[in-house]
């Protein structure tokens, strides 16, 4: 594909993402002017469906915004109601939120990375004709993923959308006995996923190095799940309910999402990477092992497709804090404690598996929401996204049609985009002009 004359280089219904879009790439004398993802799902008007409910209706109803991460909209949620309301939970609650968030961590990274991104290193169109060739491999990563989904069963009453977060605490407590029925299927996950860090480390990943932007929540002694503050790695510092002190929503005309920006109204990046490299003091010391095995820390921060490497590290980690909080849960004499509902604003950030979720509500004086916002990791890493794909698309545009547009989808997929989440992705086109 040379660069003469007027090229417009089109992809068309990126696959092996969550959602629909395209990407319309804009060329000059092979400089790449533009790079727009071009986001075009109808608005699903969650904002606006959470207005005049309560907020343990508004719990219940965010978890519909995902099918993957429907944990992480929950625990934003709760959180944010429980700061405003000046509610303790119990440690034995806040433990089981971290065991709720593993379990969909679980499920969510041997999801991408064994059915939609390792296909892209292995030469496969789908996880379909990977099976074929690699049954062993694809199989692994769905026991993974059902050991994910098992838990996250038993903790919120279905594996999908689950019902058991409340403000205060759960509706329902798991017996003791329960959670250690988990255990044989936990202890194979952790097994799977230190291989899966192996398999990973060893795929070749693209030559491709930029210096991005990364923000992540860090805690002084956990890794970053359901709270933490607010950093970045050039200096941002915030509690995790003021996210809009340095980062701001705007709109942009090529797309339904909205996008985010920092205050300097350059982008940034979130998700297994950013945490991997400003948080990766805070892994589960088997992680951390399995982290300096791969040698990858800095590869991780600098090329976008060795995402795929953070992804497993946190597979780890998860896994066996899983097991770990098992082994030391107490079932609490109640499963919630008593709150009073106060007007205000109601704001906090968690980790999903994609990156750092906010949401914000204003409660009115019935205890009601009277106004929400909530900012998906995908919306806030898709001018990152963007900005890699320029930097990136003139190595490829010489390339025959098809491998160009495999390797561009190939970095898409490395950031794990929910566009569904972000409707507020790949026809691919580029455009030559001059």
């Amino acid at each position: 594909m040379g660069h003469g004359g007027d090229l417009r280089f089109q992809v068309q219904n990126l696959t092996r993402v969550e959602g629909e879009g395209s990407l319309h790439l804009r060329v000059r004398d092979g400089v790449v002017e533009e790079a727009h993802l071009e986001i075009f799902e109808a608005p699903r008007y969650f904002e606006a469906l959470v207005v005049g409910r309560t907020p343990d209706e508004v719990i219940d109803i965010v978890a519909r915004i995902c099918g993957i991460c429907p944990v992480a909209y929950q625990m934003s949620a709760v959180h944010a109601f429980e700061d405003l309301f000046h509610v303790e939970v119990q440690p034995e609650t806040r433990a089981l939120r971290r065991l709720l968030y593993c379990a969909e961590w679980i499920e969510s990274h041997a999801l991408h990375i064994y059915l939609l991104h390792a296909p892209d290193f292995l030469g496969y169109p789908s996880a379909v004709e990977l099976a074929r060739d690699h049954r062993e491999l694809v199989d692994g990563g769905l026991r993974l993923k059902k050991a994910g989904n098992h838990l996250l069963s038993v903790l919120g009453g279905r594996p999908i959308h689950p019902v058991s977060v409340k403000v205060g605490g759960f509706s329902r407590m798991p017996d003791r006995a329960e959670l250690v029925a988990l255990r044989p299927s936990l202890e194979e996950a952790l097994a799977l996923s230190q291989a899966t860090v192996d398999v990973v480390t060893g795929l070749e990943a693209p030559a491709f190095e930029r210096e991005p932007r990364l923000v992540s929540l860090k805690h002084r002694n956990e890794y970053p799940l359901n709270d933490g503050r607010i950093v970045s790695n050039d200096g941002v510092n915030l509690r995790a309910s003021d996210w809009r002190k340095a980062f701001h929503e705007v709109q942009v005309p090529w797309s339904n999402a909205l996008q985010s920006r920092a205050a300097d109204g350059l982008p940034y990046l979130l998700g297994p990477a950013a945490r991997v490299v400003l948080a990766g003091d805070q892994l589960h010391p088997l992680a951390k092992e399995a982290l300096v095995r791969t040698g990858a820390l800095e590869s991780i921060r600098r090329n976008p497709y060795r995402s795929i490497v953070a992804r497993a590290v946190e597979l780890v980690h998860v896994c066996a804090e899983a097991l770990d909080i098992i082994d030391g849960y107490v079932k609490p004499d109640a499963p919630a404690v008593a709150y009073t509902p106060r007007p205000g604003v109601a704001a906090w950030a968690t980790e999903a598996p994609r990156g750092l979720l906010f949401h914000r509500y204003v409660v009115g004086n019935d205890g009601k929401v009277a106004a929400a916002t909530i900012v998906p990791p995908t919306s806030q890493n898709q001018a990152a996204i963007e900005a890699d794909l320029a930097t990136f698309a003139p190595a490829v545009l010489d390339l025959p049609m098809g491998e160009a547009t495999h390797r561009l989808e190939q970095l898409i997929r490395s950031y794990d985009p929910c566009i569904s989440c972000a409707t507020h992705f790949l026809d691919l086109s580029v455009e030559e002009v001059g």
